[in-house]
């Protein structure tokens, strides 16, 4: 099977989650376990929201560690995750969240490999509204987008990374929102 980006590229984000999301698998699995078990101690796991879940790689990770209150969204791979997890999963896009019909309050919101397809004319609408919904953002990206940090009031309190067998970074960034300054984005 072509790498995921290629067939983002050659297919779409839409149709190729509409051909391939029931068998979505997270390419970095082991990464993304070691960078959530690493920061255990620095972030609130409590109440997470698996955001742009894929098939529930992260919820899995924090059942592993006991944590049992988490939920997760995403609009294409809602069914997999049901299928992964035997739980509910909302189905909230990323137009969704900016509308602001995304639920509930978390100690954290951790979003794996998906950040970087919002659409750059949307993304700070996007992290706004995530914002109201938790004072924590956890971004997990095989490269170093987006770059929240440049948006005013986000604080990218640190980053950690794990690296593949081939010695690429896949990352952890930490954001909070600290507050607005101004309305530049």
């Amino acid at each position: 099977m072509k790498h995921i980006r290629n067939l983002y590229e050659q297919l779409g984000v839409d149709k190729y989650y509409q051909d391939y999301g029931n068998e979505y698998k997270n390419p970095h699995i082991e990464q993304i376990r070691e960078l959530i078990i690493n920061n255990s101690q620095k972030l609130d796991y409590t109440s997470v929201l698996d955001f742009c879940t894929g098939g529930g790689e992260v919820s899995l990770i924090l059942r592993s560690l006991n944590y049992d209150n988490y939920k997760a969204s995403d609009p294409y791979t809602h069914h997999l995750y049901k299928k992964n997890l035997n739980k509910e999963c909302y189905k909230w896009s990323f137009n969704d969240i900016i509308k602001g019909k995304m639920a509930g309050k978390y100690s954290c919101i951790i979003c794996s490999f998906a950040m970087h397809l919002c659409p750059k004319e949307k993304l700070y609408d996007l992290v706004i509204q995530l914002f109201q919904h938790s004072q924590n953002l956890v971004i997990l990206t095989p490269h170093k987008r987006p770059v929240l940090e440049l948006f005013s009031g986000v604080e990218l309190v640190y980053t950690d990374f794990s690296k593949t067998e081939k010695g690429k970074k896949v990352f952890l960034k930490h954001y909070k929102f600290s507050y607005l300054t101004n309305q530049e984005h």
